[in-house]
Formats: structure tokens, sequence, C-alpha cells
């Protein structure tokens, strides 16, 4: 097996009695890094603290990590206005903190005979909302509810204003003269 020692230096294809030896008279471990090339790959380590480091990169990891949560908004078919502007207003601002937002219109009885109506309710808030997000899954039928998803649109860096030109020499003298 090829081995690597605690310092990365290689120190070439020894039997694997040799290298536990090696890696026992430095107090340290012999880890199999790649099983599967030829010859395997071991690593003379501490292996207790190759765990502890691993384990704190992959909470630092996590703490960066955004977590997407899914928040819901409920229109009927009768919507009034102000309850629909109050509605997409609430999907805007869901979108703008980084959540995905789930329209959801539930008819009810004789409704259902009319589902154009909710189709234009959804494709309404879909236009609405415009650049704060984005359609993940275009508006569908389940049942009696109608749904539609959406994902916050793509946040753009701000740019940087250009640095203001300086005028050349001569175009300084020349306004200069003038």
């Amino acid at each position: 097996m090829r081995v690597i020692d605690d310092s990365g230096q290689q120190l070439g294809i020894l039997p694997p009695f040799e290298a536990l030896k090696i890696a026992r008279e430095r107090g340290l471990d012999l880890v199999e890094v790649s099983p599967n090339a030829v010859p395997p790959v071991c690593r003379i380590q501490d292996y207790g603290k190759f765990l502890y480091e691993k384990d704190k990169s992959d909470r630092a990891a996590r703490k960066k990590q955004k977590v997407i949560t899914i928040k819901e908004v409920k229109f009927s078919v009768t919507v009034d206005e102000h309850d629909y502007q109050t509605k997409k207003n609430q999907a805007v601002r869901f979108l703008n903190d980084g959540d995905k937002v789930k329209a959801s219109l539930r008819f009810k009885g004789r409704q259902m005979a009319h589902r154009e109506l909710g189709y234009a309710i959804i494709n309404r808030l879909i236009q609405d909302v415009g650049d704060a997000g984005s359609v993940e899954f275009m508006p569908r039928m389940e049942g009696t509810t109608l749904h539609a998803i959406l994902a916050p649109g793509k946040k753009e860096a701000p740019k940087k204003p250009a640095p203001p030109k300086m005028p050349s020499p001569e175009a300084a003298a020349q306004s200069a003269q003038s």
C-alpha cells in the first residue's frame, strides 16, 4: 500500500505491517484514505484529531447554510381586490426574505365549473410578483385545490458606479483656452 506520513510526504509503497509499525512508533493511526486506488493509499495521522477537525468544519458549513422554508398564501375564487393586494404583498415579502411561496386556491362546490377564474387569479399573482420571484411549478390542480410554487428571484449584486474619468491634459488645456 502507498503510505503518506503526517507531514504529507510520501513514504512509498510499503507492506501493511510495516506501515502500521511506523504509525505506532510515531504514536499515530494508519488510516485508509483511498481503498479503490491501485495500490490503496493510507495516511499516518491522528484519527481523533481528524474527526474533530472534520466535525468542526461541518458545523461551520451548517451555520452558513440558508434554510429555505415554504410559506403558503391562500386565495379563493371570490377574492376581493384589497384582499388580493394584501396577499400579493405578503407573497412578495416572503420571496424577498428568501423563502419559497406556495400560492393555493381552493374551489368550493359549483366553483369547480369555473376553473378558469382560479387560473386567472394565480396567473395574475405570478405576473404581479414579477422579478421578486420566479415560477418553480406552474399552476396545477390537485383535487379541488389549484397550486403554484414561486421561488425567490435572483438577487443581483449592486453595481459599482464607474469611476469618473480624468480629463486628459490636452482637453484641460483646450477648455482653459476657450
